[in-house]
């Protein structure tokens, strides 16, 4: 009987997965069946499965299983053998792959059309005699979890339907070669399902796991984020009705390649929204938009020569700072300085289908290059609206405008007052000054190159309360067939 430790041993276990369980990826790649198609279809080109299909041995195979070893039939089959000096699949394509969920919800069927055109060559007749064979390999594509490494997805069980394989005479001739015929059509019935597990099967599992082990590789091309660099891994993998989710933790590294910040899981669950008709979809979580955005824009000094730069500006500045006081005023000279520094990192807020960067500004004023302290010292928290968009396969932010929600007196040197009295002015240098400077490094873009390698030129980005999701602007063509 267990004891009271062991009792709140397995307590303690269950607590923890538990909590490991309510933990939630930092970004998810979901994959519809339209890529899945596309990339399978593409990795079949590039093994050469058509080719396969062209060199599968027919004539031998029907010689090694005659008639089911039944001796009467066996003698007919090496007479109606006799008259075949070659028999080959003349032309093979692969048609257009679907992609659907299995009985087990956690499983994907893959079918793949075969349609092949073969030939054999006899004494009876001149021209080679054709005929059309139709059948379908299928396969599942599942967890694999039995392995002592991380989960990944295999392709098994892989072998052509019944119901699919036909094979029928392309042309007619004389009753003897149409018999002929009938009897070679009918030893390939059989022989055909083995032949296309035996030959092709193997290919199948080495393009699905080309396939994957591409997909792996894309998901780890880092982001340029200025000097530093976001880097994803895989968590986990997932199947979900029709669609393969790669469940992604990531990292920040600076610009020696050291990690600064890890993202492998949230404690807030990240919200997958279903694809419907949308090849793919890419949702990054918002402690990891947040930490990119902070990485673009790191705290920075800005000192402007206000009178040759901003010159109705510096004149606007200078009224304005006599309505406190005017001998201060009238030390503002040619060469008056506005400096400018933000503080720490910006702050990002995001909700649904609405953005906002917050930051902490210090601004000083000194009355020309050579005065050593400032006429005054304010403390400003400035927020702007952001938006995200995008342009190609790059993701772009921009600051609209900017407001100074709150403006402290820091220190003075021309005495105290009411610092809401410069608010306009000190607003519109921060939009001159500070604004196009930031929009500038946010203008050259984040790179997203998953959205290429999926075959898509450009993407659409959207808010939702969780994070940043990005999805393909438009279709490509995908390949109907592999042919040869």
């Amino acid at each position: 009987m267990a004891g009271p430790w062991t009792f709140t041993l397995l307590c303690g276990l269950l607590a923890t997965t538990l909590i490991q369980a309510t933990l939630s990826p930092t970004a998810v790649l979901i994959l519809g069946p339209k890529v899945i198609k596309e990339k399978l279809t593409q990795e079949l080109k590039d093994h050469n499965a058509t080719s396969i299909l062209q060199q599968l041995p027919l004539l031998s195979t029907i010689r090694e299983q005659p008639a089911g070893g039944i001796p009467v039939l066996g003698s007919v089959v090496n007479t109606v053998l006799k008259y075949i000096i070659w028999l080959k699949v003349t032309t093979a394509s692969i048609l257009q792959l679907q992609v659907k969920p299995s009985a087990n919800d956690k499983e994907l069927l893959v079918k793949i059309p075969l349609d092949m055109v073969a030939g054999f060559n006899t004494p009876l007749v001149k021209t080679i005699v054709e005929f059309h064979m139709e059948t379908e390999a299928q396969a599942i594509v599942r967890m694999d979890t039995s392995a002592s490494g991380p989960t990944r997805l295999v392709l098994s069980d892989c072998a052509t339907s019944d119901e699919s394989l036909r094979v029928q005479l392309l042309h007619k001739f004389s009753f003897l070669v149409n018999a002929l015929a009938k009897e070679v059509m009918n030893l390939l019935v059989p022989a055909l399902p083995n032949l296309v597990k035996n030959q092709l099967c193997p290919v199948i599992e080495a393009s699905f796991n080309g396939m994957y082990a591409d997909l792996l590789q894309l998901v780890k091309v880092p982001i340029s984020l200025s000097t530093d660099r976001l880097e994803f891994d895989l968590l986990s993998p997932a199947i979900k009705g029709d669609t393969i989710q790669l469940y992604l933790g990531a990292k920040l590294l600076d610009s020696q390649g050291k990690v600064t910040k890890w993202f492998n899981n949230s404690a807030a669950s990240l919200a997958v929204p279903s694809l419907d008709n949308t090849p793919f979809s890419f949702i990054v979580s918002q402690d990891v938009v947040k930490a990119a955005v902070a990485a673009m824009l790191p705290p920075e000094e800005f000192i402007v020569l206000l009178d040759s730069v901003l010159p109705e500006i510096a004149r606007r500045l200078k009224s304005s700072i006599g309505l406190i006081n005017e001998k201060a005023a009238d030390k503002l000279g040619s060469t008056q300085i506005v400096k400018i520094l933000t503080q720490d990192t910006p702050e990002f807020f995001m909700d649904q289908g609405h953005a906002r960067v917050a930051q902490l500004i210090v601004l000083e004023v000194f009355a020309s290059s050579e005065a050593l302290r400032p006429l005054f010292t304010l403390g400003i928290e400035a927020s702007s609206e952001a938006q995200f968009y995008t342009k190609g396969d790059e993701l772009i932010l921009n600051l609209n405008n900017i407001s100074s929600d709150r403006i402290q007196l820091m220190n003075s040197g021309i005495g105290w007052f009411q610092p809401d009295v410069l608010k306009n002015i000190i607003t519109e240098i921060i939009l001159s000054v500070l604004l196009p400077n930031q929009n500038g490094k946010l203008r050259s873009g984040v790179p997203v190159s998953v959205v290429k390698a999926l075959g898509f030129e450009a993407a659409e980005s959207s808010l939702t309360k969780d994070g940043l999701v990005l999805t393909p602007a438009s279709l490509w063509k995908p390949s109907s067939a592999v042919s040869q």
